[in-house]
């Protein structure tokens, strides 16, 4: 059991540490369950669950949310079109965000699955200095996809590793 100082009191029966606290006008509250034997602390309960509460939530803002954004492609996207998707995937690539590129077959383009293949390898091609594909190439229904990351992102979840 440790005092509303910090202080090491020692291990205490349960009846002897509530009436200790209870002298003192607070609450006896179990701080690590899991050790042999438990844990306790003469505290205040509702002062311990605001200091609880606010860690969550500075914990909570260091925390980095990384979106996942789809850009869809056909198997006849025009030049100009692949252009401007580009910029998007860069920019959203840029943001820290992963990109699902997506390659829609319509009709009976699903028997030419390879020409949606040569798209997305295309666009991973231009976008191998800044993103790392994480998921290869994955046909569902009728759509080819494949999931990049940016670089950075990679290189820290391969350090973690």
């Amino acid at each position: 059991m440790i005092n509303e100082d910090g202080q090491q009191v020692g291990v205490l029966p349960i009846k002897e540490a509530l009436s200790l606290a209870e002298s003192h006008g607070l609450d006896l509250v179990e701080i690590a369950p899991q050790a042999k034997p438990p844990v306790c602390k003469i505290i205040d309960y509702g002062k311990y669950m605001y200091e609880l509460k606010k860690e969550q939530q500075r914990a909570k803002k260091k925390q980095v949310i990384i979106k996942l954004h789809e850009i869809k492609f056909g198997i006849m996207t025009d030049d100009h079109d692949m252009d401007h998707k580009m910029r998007k995937i860069e920019e959203f690539l840029a943001e820290g965000d992963k990109v699902k590129l997506t390659v829609m077959f319509r009709g009976r383009e699903l028997e030419h699955k390879e020409l949606g293949k040569i798209v997305l390898d295309k666009v991973v091609q231009k976008l191998k200095d800044i993103a790392v594909v994480e998921q290869l190439l994955k046909l569902e229904g009728r759509a080819l996809f494949t999931v990049v990351t940016p670089q950075k992102i990679a290189a820290v979840a391969v350090k973690r590793k």
